[in-house]
């Protein structure tokens, strides 16, 4: 999948194939120990992790039909 988190970060493939595992099979919204972990499977700060986090949240809500931010509908 190509998204503006994938354009913006210059990420690999293997290294979105990481981040949309998690996304998909383990959290959309990641603590602070998952973010760690999965930023260094991937090689990336953690603040570009959760860069990524956020805009491929932001993606998924919209495709859902659910505001870009979070609001009162969970996730």
């Amino acid at each position: 999948m190509t998204s503006k988190a994938t354009e913006c970060l210059k990420l690999s493939e293997s290294q979105v194939k990481v981040l949309e595992h998690c996304f998909n099979k383990v959290t959309k919204h990641p603590d602070r120990t998952t973010l760690t972990l999965v930023a260094a499977e991937c090689d990336l700060s953690e603040e570009d992790t959760l860069k990524w986090f956020k805009l491929r949240n932001a993606q998924w809500r919209q495709l859902e039909g659910l505001p870009a931010e979070g609001g009162s509908v969970l996730d």
